[in-house]
């Protein structure tokens, strides 16, 4: 079996780059195409040399249609409308999809699981190994301490995250409500401002920040009395985002259609 063909969509991106920047130092794995957004001064260049690994004679260009046709695994890290336009050209070729976008709306998510059932495709708001073991922990955290302990989450980006909170925190609040078998939505408070009275005593707070270039930082606080336990993962890296990512394009190969959680590729479970 020869490598396995990837396109990097988002390729003129941070993380677009760190991707390229990885398969190229990965045995049996090479990049065959690049996309970025229409209208982006990208385009026409080489994705090695944005990528600083030199020329590898695969241009950026804006159609992913134009370059799929000679690849195994889409790798995506874009916003919710490009990704749904992508996955629909990935079903519409048969091509594997890892999906590492965050920010999708409700109705934008029922489309997404619609089109994702019809190709193997991997979906994470987070493909950090660390972050995946830290969602396992908060929820048997949640379940040991249960409602007598008060949960809030703290999330920190860099200042050109678009989106918040966090896909990775949005994912840990699930986490933890499932482990005290709450409703998110009936439990959730994203920040607090002005006289708040008394914390509701299921409620579970998430906080976002946003600075300079933090990579990642997330913290779960179960706060009780006379103590607190805090799980916190700080991502000092986009490698190890990009390092997941082409884990999940190696386990897509002999994956069965359907929508795989990062979980299923790590532990075997979803």
């Amino acid at each position: 079996m020869g490598d396995i063909r990837v396109v990097v969509d988002g390729a003129g991106g941070r993380m677009g780059r760190m991707v390229t920047a990885t398969i190229q130092r990965e045995p049996g794995v090479s990049v065959v195409g690049a996309v970025d957004v229409p209208g982006s001064p990208l385009i026409g260049q080489d994705v090695g040399t944005l990528a600083g690994v030199g020329e590898l004679g695969v241009p950026v260009v804006d159609a992913l249609a134009s370059v799929v046709d000679g690849a195994d695994v889409v790798i995506e890290f874009t916003l919710p409308e490009a990704t749904l336009a992508n996955l629909r050209v990935a079903v519409e070729r048969d091509k594997r999809m890892v999906i590492a976008t965050t920010g999708f709306d409700s109705g934008q998510a029922a489309e997404l699981d619609a089109l994702a059932a019809n190709i193997p495709c991997v979906m994470a708001s987070n493909y950090s190994i660390g972050v995946n073991a830290l969602i396992k922990a908060v929820t048997l955290m949640a379940e040991t301490l249960g409602d007598d302990y008060d949960i809030e989450i703290v999330e920190a980006h860099h200042n050109q995250k678009v989106d918040a909170p966090s896909g990775t925190a949005v994912t840990l609040l699930k986490a933890a409500a499932e482990g005290v078998q709450r409703n998110v939505d009936d439990v959730a408070n994203y920040g607090r401002e002005g006289i708040v009275g008394a914390r509701p005593p299921k409620e579970i707070g998430v906080h976002a920040v946003r600075g300079g270039d933090i990579v990642g930082d997330h913290t779960v606080m179960f706060v009780g009395m006379g103590e607190r336990v805090e799980l916190t993962h700080r991502a000092q890296s986009r490698q190890t985002f990009a390092n997941g990512a082409i884990r999940a394009a190696r386990w897509l190969m002999t994956a069965p259609p359907g929508m795989h959680s990062f979980a299923k590729v790590l532990f075997g479970e979803e």
